[in-house]
């Protein structure tokens, strides 16, 4: 298990990477509000309890057929 596994937050990078996204999918999910953030002196940093929300909210949505 590596060190940002116990980690409380991540950084933009680390989220991304968790999630299985790209970087500039990522800050632009953090920009408009669906993954919460939090500043850290001048640090943006995602807690990892905002990514399970927002995982969360994903799996409650309803589904769509596939066009």
């Amino acid at each position: 298990m590596s060190t940002a596994d116990n980690r409380v937050v991540l950084t933009i990078e680390e989220a991304a990477k968790r999630l299985g996204i790209g970087r500039t999918t990522m800050y632009a999910l953090v920009m408009t509000g669906e993954i919460r953030s939090v500043t850290i002196g001048r640090l943006r940093r995602v807690p990892v309890r905002c990514l399970d929300e927002y995982v969360t909210t994903l799996l409650d949505q309803p589904m769509t057929p596939a066009a």
